[in-house]
């Protein structure tokens, strides 16, 4: 029996009220981080990419604390807490709730590092260490990096009358402790932060020749040194923490009129804001704890206790290690087959027909970066408008955008600045690209710009035509070899013609209202999905084929759900792949009897949105396909400029049709979501090759190996 298939470890928690039409969207978002930690523990999944995962699973939960404790707290301590309607919780009831399930959560990881995986690191010859498990040749070897290379980059910090508490900046690791001088008794609070650009797991030289890798905590190196920062005083009381800072800032860009010193000035006020969480071991020395927790204003359900390690993000420098044996195979993404040959010409090949590229199973480098870098290099075309919103520090459309600035082209580039988390690396290039000549724009005031399209205006024949790419992933070649994400590429002049006023209305400041074929949020996009929903509703009821399909990161948005549940009462069939939380609940008698909700979650992060709507068509294959960078959540569809395509070339349905199929009969990545919001992970029932028993990343990638592949 592999781990996948043992019993949750977590407890069962109570289903919502009868009455409760939704999930709460906190709770099930934590659900999601319990499926990928739960790929930790599984071990048909490679030992340091289990380690990675463990990784994730914390940097997932850190997001969560960072952007969701926040508002709940706020809203408690103003005294304007109401009661939810997801299950009945009060804030003040959801806050304890998620405290426990956290804490919960936190205690499974630290069983399966310290049960599972620490172990078979060590099996393996992989040993992670403390100071205590260190031979004396070892310890010698130790203090002698500890002297060289950690104690310089120190910085102790004592509080007293005349040095006040010290700024501990976000997610950082430290020491806490008390000094005491042995002459006058006096004591004192020091703080010492693990320095986050040294490696945080210190490893012993001439291990690895050996086929063993020997690596010791460079918590515990700094500890058992804390002498060479105090000399002559008396250490007592030493403990690890770690905080967390809220990372929403209140901040009213759009009534800034200088937008960039505005964003500017909000990721500097993230590095100080409020402290939200403090992380330490279990049975954590009380004195320090409490002078952390007065300083940092902190009560109990904000501080929790790890009985692994504090940081399991560090753990990435192990997942690394060159031990392919250890890892998933190496995968290198295929060119798509159109594509292939040294004469294949892509603005040819475009207009032989639509192309729909599948990442990163297709190449991302070799189908949208491949656009976009022989548009620069065509003297026939004239112009490249597009839109980032995460595109990485060394994306390569941006060099390519200013070489075909410089080149005399028109550019055009909206840069979302407002991209959490990636505002100053996207100050930093659209600042670079204005200064090459690109024109670009920082978004609509009041909307995030996060639609993924490019447009390319080229001169054949005297006359224009325009090329375009409409996709469910960011302009980012890295993540295109980790998530799985859909491009279009196309030069259909029904969908050109909306993208040119796609960009029109993003450089001019202004929203259309109306377009021909895409689906653009927040002009048309929520209204077309609901009356695309309420279609097969009325095929159903005709007697025709009915079916929903859709593929999604989230669902929350209510009247989407609503429309859902009405669908799933007239008798439609509805099949939800969404990978991360979902507020609607599955499998309700009267209400939503004929809704699934599934959840893929393994080697690649499923990224994708596709939507299927069978429109009484006899062959799904001919019924209706869309495309592009909205889930079903209020924020996509209300509070974001998005852009969603219909998919009309027939190979490309059949191959989205595939896909989707693929993903409806995996069952060795997928999880089915039942009533009261808990996962259950669906279980092979042949070991035979096929997408059931490989699962969906596995066979997708033999697929596209295989001669002819996709055609």
């Amino acid at each position: 029996m592999t781990s996948a298939e043992k019993p949750s470890t977590g407890r069962r928690r109570k289903a919502p009220s009868a009455n409760s039409r939704y999930l709460d969207r906190d709770l099930n978002w934590l659900e999601f981080n319990r499926r990928v930690l739960r790929e930790a523990l599984d071990d048909r999944t490679p030992l340091l990419e289990r380690v990675n995962f463990l990784a994730i699973f914390t940097s997932n939960l850190d997001e969560f604390v960072m952007k969701r404790v926040y508002g709940l707290r706020e809203r408690i301590h103003a005294g304007i807490s109401t009661t939810r309607e997801e299950g009945a919780y009060t804030d003040e009831s959801l806050l304890h709730v998620i405290h426990k399930r956290i804490q919960e959560l936190l205690h499974l990881q630290a069983s399966a590092y310290h049960t599972a995986i620490k172990p078979a690191l060590a099996a393996k010859g992989i040993h992670l260490l403390g100071w205590k498990d260190l031979s004396e040749a070892e310890r010698q070897q130790a203090t002698g990096r500890f002297e060289k290379s950690v104690f310089p980059v120190l910085t102790p910090l004592c509080v007293d009358m005349g040095h006040p508490f010290p700024f501990i900046s976000n997610l950082s690791l430290s020491l806490g402790l008390t000094v005491t001088d042995p002459v006058d008794g006096v004591t004192a609070f020091a703080r010492i932060k693990i320095p986050d650009t040294l490696p945080q797991w210190v490893q012993l030289d001439a291990t690895a020749t050996h086929g063993t890798y020997r690596f010791v905590s460079l918590v515990d190196l700094v500890a058992h040194h804390l002498d060479r920062l105090f000399p002559r005083m008396r250490i007592s009381n030493i403990l690890p923490f770690r905080i967390t800072r809220n990372a929403e800032v209140d901040s009213d860009l759009d009534d800034v009129q200088d937008l960039l010193q505005a964003v500017e000035e909000q990721v500097r006020q993230r590095r100080v804001e409020c402290v939200l969480r403090l992380e330490t071991p279990p049975k954590a020395d009380h004195v320090t704890r409490k002078i952390l927790m007065d300083a940092l204003q902190l009560g109990k359900e904000d501080t929790y206790e790890l009985p692994g390690l504090l940081e399991y993000r560090t753990l990435r420098v192990i997942a690394a290690l060159p031990l392919p044996a250890l890892k998933y195979a190496p995968w290198t993404p295929v060119t798509p087959r159109r594509l292939r040959g040294e004469e294949s010409q892509i603005f040819d090949v475009l207009q032989a027909g639509d192309m729909l590229v599948h990442h990163p199973y297709e190449s991302f480098d070799e189908s949208v970066l491949r656009l976009v870098r022989d548009a620069v290099e065509d003297p026939e075309v004239l112009a490249i408008k597009m839109t980032l919103y995460r595109t990485g520090q060394n994306s390569p459309f941006v060099p390519l955008l200013i070489r075909a600035a410089e080149r005399g082209k028109q550019v055009a580039c909206l840069v979302e600045i407002k991209a959490r988390f990636d505002e100053y690396d996207n100050i930093i290039l659209a600042q670079q690209m204005e200064r090459a000549g690109v024109h670009v724009v920082y978004g609509v005031e009041g909307l995030k710009t996060h639609t993924k399209t490019t447009l390319v205006v080229r001169r054949e024949q005297g006359e224009l035509r325009c090329y375009g790419h409409i996709g469910t992933g960011n302009y980012h070649h890295q993540t295109a070899r980790l998530y799985v994400d859909t491009s279009l590429l196309t030069c259909r002049p029904e969908l050109t013609a909306d993208l040119v006023d796609l960009f029109n209305s993003l450089t001019g400041h202004f929203i259309q209202r109306e377009y021909r074929h895409l689906l653009v949020a927040p002009a048309n996009m929520k209204r077309r999905f609901l009356e695309l929903i309420r279609r097969e509703s009325e095929h159903q009821h005709a007697g025709r084929p009915a079916h929903i399909l859709a593929k999604m990161n989230q669902l929350e948005d209510r009247d989407i759900c609503e429309a859902l549940y009405a669908a799933s009462q007239a008798g439609v069939r509805v099949d939800l792949i969404v990978r991360g939380f979902c507020t609607l609940r599955p499998r309700v008698p009267g209400l939503s009897d004929q809704i699934t909700v599934l959840s893929v979650i393994g080697r690649f992060l499923e990224h994708s949105r596709i939507f299927h709507f069978r429109n009484g068509a006899e062959d799904p294959r001919d019924g209706d396909f869309f495309i592009g960078s909205a889930d079903w959540m209020y924020r996509n569809l209300e509070g974001r400029i998005e852009a969603i395509a219909p998919v009309e070339d027939r190979l490309a349905r059949a191959e989205l049709w595939r896909l989707l199929e693929i993903h409806l009969t995996d069952r060795r990545s997928v999880w089915e979501m039942k009533a009261d919001g808990t996962y259950e992970q669906r279980q092979p029932t042949s070991l035979e090759a096929s997408p059931e028993a490989c699962g969906s990343h596995e066979w997708l990638m033999r697929e596209g190996l295989r001669p002819g592949a996709w055609e």
